[in-house]
């Protein structure tokens, strides 16, 4: 009988996240909610006139973003979450062999190797992490306007906004990848996963 999502860690689980690490994937997400809700509101007409205090909702926006490298930069005082950093920046053969099998919908787990992340979590902590760079570096471009020239803050307007645009469609794709696993969603929110789920979904990984 398999676990449930929801069920307390057992002598069958394995530990896959530590409390440092869980804590820096929900403060950052939170973060993250706060910089799209609040964009949100500022670019799309019928949210804003809901929401109103646009002073208000522009300074929560700035902030956020402000503080989106801070959960990581706090996390790096972990010997576990640097190491996890690490496997997430290291692509080898089973990598390209698991993103061949998911762009051709290969559903048979044997043909889809994983270590502790397998190539698409990889690729998406990459990009995200890039993304938010490019977002804090163009925002306050936009924000300390006497810093630059005119040209210049256009631009990051405009990388700006179809960046946000970008992201949100990603983080849509993340969340529903989530939603799809309770498993993984357990291990995030507990810190342990049944040894059954890993051995199938991971199966490069050894604990």
């Amino acid at each position: 009988m398999s676990l449930r999502a929801d069920t307390p860690p057992t002598t069958a689980d394995i530990r896959r996240f530590t409390g440092t690490q869980r804590w820096v994937h929900r403060t950052t997400a939170a973060l993250m909610g706060v910089c799209v809700v609040t964009a949100a509101c500022l670019y799309i007409p019928q949210l804003a006139e809901l929401v109103g205090r646009r002073a208000l909702v522009v300074t929560l926006h700035q902030w956020a973003g402000l503080a989106l490298p801070v959960p990581v930069l706090a996390g790096l005082a972990s010997r576990a979450f640097r190491a996890d950093l690490g496997r997430l920046n290291r692509f080898g053969p089973h990598d390209r062999t698991w993103l061949r099998a998911a762009l051709h919908r290969d559903k048979r787990h044997i043909s889809r190797p994983a270590a502790k992340f397998n190539a698409g979590q990889k690729l998406y902590a990459a990009w995200i992490a890039g993304a938010t760079l490019v977002m804090l570096a163009t925002g306050l471009m936009m924000w300390f306007t006497h810093l630059t020239p005119l040209v210049w803050r256009t631009s990051a307007t405009f990388v700006h906004d179809w960046l946000a645009l970008t992201i949100g469609i990603v983080l849509a794709g993340h969340i529903g990848m989530a939603l799809a696993d309770p498993e993984a969603r357990r291990g995030m929110r507990t810190g342990s996963v049944s040894r059954e789920w890993a051995e199938r979904e991971h199966t490069l990984w050894r604990p």
